[in-house]
């Protein structure tokens, strides 16, 4: 059982998991964050806020764009430039639609 092991090895495997994660997204460019967020709920950019939380976490202050750098490779401007494309109607009518469903699960 994943619990019983001990929490280093725990940790070690979440991190080589976590860095499996980036692998996967960088060997799927076209995969676009807003894709991610309406089926996901989370982002490139959300894994760069959870990494900056996370440091903090452990008394170690990460910039946002040195953590957005390490999850997308590169600058975030330059992966903007080079990858990321133009969010359609469609998927802006579908992250609203998600959006809402949210709020309303939380009001419920």
């Amino acid at each position: 059982m994943y619990s019983q092991l001990p929490e280093q090895t725990q940790q070690r495997i979440e991190a080589e998991a976590f860095r499996t994660l980036l692998k996967h997204l960088d060997d799927n460019k076209d995969v676009q964050n807003i894709d991610l967020m309406i089926l996901a709920d989370f982002c490139r950019n959300c894994l760069s806020k959870w990494l900056v939380s996370a440091a903090a976490n452990q008394g170690v202050e990460l910039d946002y764009e040195a953590a957005r750098e390490h999850v997308y490779g590169m600058p975030y401007s330059e992966w903007k430039t080079l990858y990321q494309a133009e969010a359609t109607p469609e998927q802006l009518e579908a992250l609203k639609a998600r959006q809402a469903a949210k709020q309303d699960e939380h009001t419920q």
